[in-house]
């Protein structure tokens, strides 16, 4: 079935007519190890043009990690929180930071530290929220650490969390996670790609904030693989323009 694509262009053109910018990011989540998975996503990442943000779980990366990271300049890491372990109250969500524990700000000094020496001025220092879910009580140590950004997924509701830490979600994940764990319809994602970008040209939703699309390169299908080339580009083709959170830190200050 080939993808219905008009409403995204149709959405895309008018941000152009309204001469709204539309810069959008790339993020990829759960990356520990050099693998077959993250050579593909680079290859598709260079081919694009679009600079992958690589969330790496900083406990559990290995030494091959960083040393493919050295040899893949579109690749940017950013830390996953520490273990990515739930710590989660019995019958709540998963979360690694979404509840008050003693450890919690040492695990987050940790997990900075580990990957300023894995990956050195390499590290962009944002903090990505295992399961997408972090409480506000995190977000001034997390800037006392010295990380620059946040992000989770859904748009964000201010451009800071505190003074000094930006906020910089993602917006579109095409995995099927509650079902097949493949492909999302490419339609319903396309509806909802289309969804977010009306918002953001009517002022529902922070048009300043880069959007976001979210992958987990260990756990792609083929068409994944394929739908995700194909939604960049057409981003692309529509006025998009990458961006990179390194750019977005530096232009905040």
């Amino acid at each position: 079935m080939i993808p219905d694509w008009r409403p995204l262009r149709q959405e895309l053109a008018r941000l152009r007519a309204a001469n709204i910018e539309l810069p959008i990011w790339w993020r990829d989540d759960d990356a520990i190890a050099a693998t077959p998975q993250l050579d593909q996503l680079a290859q598709l990442s260079g081919d694009l043009g679009v600079s992958t943000h690589l969330a790496v779980i900083p406990a559990r990366a290995t030494p091959t990690l960083a040393a493919a990271v050295t040899t893949l300049p579109n690749v940017i890491p950013v830390a996953h929180g520490w273990t990515h372990e739930n710590r989660a109250p019995a019958g709540e969500k998963k979360a690694e930071f979404g509840h008050g524990r003693a450890d919690a700000t040492f695990d987050l000094e940790r997990g900075f530290s580990q990957m300023r020496q894995m990956f050195g001025k390499r590290f962009v220092p944002v903090f990505v929220a295992p399961w997408n879910r972090l409480n506000a009580m995190y977000f001034q140590p997390l800037s006392d650490v010295g990380y620059k950004a946040v992000s989770t997924f859904t748009p964000r509701n201010s451009a800071e969390a505190v003074p000094g830490l930006i906020t910089v979600n993602t917006h579109i994940d095409p995995i099927d996670w509650r079902g097949t764990r493949g492909l999302v319809a490419p339609d319903a994602i396309i509806a909802e790609a289309a969804r977010h970008l009306e918002a953001r040209r009517l002022g529902a939703s922070d048009p300043a904030e880069p959007f976001g699309y979210l992958t987990h390169h260990l756990v792609h299908t083929p068409e994944i693989w394929d739908f995700t080339r194909a939604f960049l580009s057409e981003l692309l083709a529509g006025g998009a323009r990458e961006t990179s959170l390194q750019t977005v830190i530096e232009e905040s200050q």
